[in-house]
């Protein structure tokens, strides 16, 4: 029987996984030269970025925290 719960190590290639995407959605603003295509990924990356600070407040998490 394993000891250490898989949800940590699920979230944290979750988290892994937003960061590149992050990485990836940043580098491709700033490559592009057309401007929609600019703002498009920069409220992508906006968008992951907040997906990544809220990925730890799971609900289950929060219904923890109070009991």
């Amino acid at each position: 029987m394993k000891a250490e719960s898989q949800r940590p190590k699920g979230r944290e290639d979750a988290i892994e996984a937003l960061n590149a995407a992050i990485k990836a959605t940043d580098l491709a603003e700033k490559v592009s030269c057309i401007v929609p295509v600019k703002i498009a990924f920069g409220s992508a990356s906006i968008l992951l970025t907040m997906i990544r600070v809220c990925l730890p407040f799971s609900r289950q998490d929060l219904l923890q925290v109070h009991t």
